[in-house]
């Protein structure tokens, strides 16, 4: 079964943007971006609100630069024919290789499970993140810990009173002293009625 993921850069107090919506301080080093180009290769679709899909937009013409460098080049051509799935009630249109969504979050997620296809189903956006995690819908939580206190703003996580057990599964430090933390949803095994067999 294909995995949803959430993965977004946070500051190291557990935000993933500031008290007035900036991201300035979330601008990765090349060694940082070659990391984020790796693991967009292992995601199959995007599911994304709009705010994240309107900030991404830039991505859809950036190729169009003449100054973009390697490496930014090299992750438009991955991005730009990724399918997306947009979350917005408001949004008129959507353009390039995306789609409205039709039907409820956690909608689409079972009917992209269903669908052949291969490559993770990527979760960007707290507010989407928040409404797949009150479902118990996300299987990893992949965060980008920088080394900055921002004092508030947009929670990494959804703040509400739905424990979830993780295993830590995969963790690196970069030269910039960036830390990548990759957990797995630790998922409980369904109890069954005394004498039903487990299955």
């Amino acid at each position: 079964m294909r995995r949803v993921t959430y993965s977004m850069n946070v500051s190291l107090d557990g935000y993933i943007a500031g008290p007035d919506g900036g991201l300035n301080w979330t601008e990765p080093d090349e060694e940082v971006f070659r990391f984020w180009i790796d693991e967009i290769r292992e995601v199959g679709v995007h599911l994304l609100g709009r705010r994240l899909y309107e900030t991404m937009l830039y991505w859809e013409t950036a190729d169009q630069d003449p100054s973009l460098d390697e490496s930014k080049l090299e992750w438009t051509a991955l991005w730009k024919p990724l399918p997306k799935v947009v979350f917005s009630t408001t949004l008129p249109a959507v353009q390039g290789n995306a789609r409205s969504a039709s039907g409820s979050l956690a909608e689409e997620i079972e009917r992209l499970r269903a669908e052949p296809g291969e490559g993770d189903i990527a979760i960007g956006g707290a507010t989407l993140a928040a409404e797949a995690a009150a479902s118990g819908l996300i299987d990893e939580y992949r965060l980008m810990v920088h080394p900055v206190l921002v004092g508030g703003g947009i929670p990494f996580f959804p703040r509400h009173e739905r424990r979830a057990d993780l295993e830590l599964v995969g963790t690196r430090t970069f030269n910039s002293k960036f830390v990548h933390l990759r957990y797995r949803v630790a998922r409980r095994p369904v109890s069954t009625r005394p004498g039903q067999p487990e299955s």
